[in-house]
């Protein structure tokens, strides 16, 4: 059950304190203190995976949710050092980040939120009607944008890479060719997990690198699909 401090003006409290908390570790603490944006980048996916983990190893539940709840709150401090830093800077703050965030969300929900941010008279079930819009105004926000690839983190570990660009693919209307039937049969996560386990073994001892063969799997297929026209 959640806790009284959960209530918004209590939560608005608890969060300015804790910036303030960052604040004065960047002034007293040596070690903090030195924290620039690129020593901070290891911790910050370090962190990252540790949710991950707490997660896909069942920490979700009322008995066991005090670990998740943790490590979400290192990845909240990795967010707010950041923040800190380009504060310090003068370019803008823990706020002006939170604030762009609730823009964005109601801008990209139009399916929740009218344009100055109260509820809609009715919302829609439709997933796909929802992408369209959130892409749609996601595509408004950054014109610039040519390809239904643009803005997808080259530094994401290939296998991800390779989902992400596959999901962009699909949902701009482009196919994704199959395989010449090389592929085995799998059916379910545990035999994909197999099939997977024994691609990258049978590529080691090769001594060829699977990631980065995936990696350039996914720069052939990106580079080959036609530009999306409207």
């Amino acid at each position: 059950m959640a806790s009284e401090a959960s209530g918004n003006g209590d939560l608005g409290q608890a969060f300015a304190r804790l910036a303030q908390v960052i604040a004065l570790l960047r002034e007293r603490c040596p070690w903090t203190g030195a924290l620039t944006h690129e020593s901070l980048l290891e911790y910050l996916l370090e962190e990252a995976y540790e949710v991950i983990e707490a997660v896909e190893t069942g920490h979700t539940g009322a008995a066991d949710a005090a670990e998740l709840s943790g490590e979400l709150g290192d990845v909240l401090f990795q967010v707010l050092l950041h923040a800190r830093l380009q504060e310090e800077a003068g370019h803008f703050s823990i706020a002006d980040v939170v604030e762009s965030l609730t823009r964005k969300m109601i801008r990209r929900n139009p399916h929740v939120f009218k344009a100055d941010g109260t509820l809609t008279e009715a919302t829609t079930e439709d997933q796909t009607e929802i992408e369209r819009a959130w892409d749609a105004v996601k595509k408004t926000e950054k014109p610039h944008r040519a390809s239904p690839f643009d803005g997808i983190p080259a530094s994401l570990p290939a296998l991800a890479l390779a989902a992400k660009a596959q999901s962009r693919a699909r949902r701009a209307g482009l196919s994704v060719p199959a395989a010449d039937g090389t592929v085995p049969a799998w059916d379910g996560e545990e035999e994909l997990g197999g099939l997977l386990f024994e691609t990258v073994r049978q590529a080691t001892e090769r001594g060829l690198d699977p990631e980065a063969a995936l990696r350039a799997a996914v720069r052939r297929f990106t580079a080959a699909a036609p530009p999306v026209t409207e």
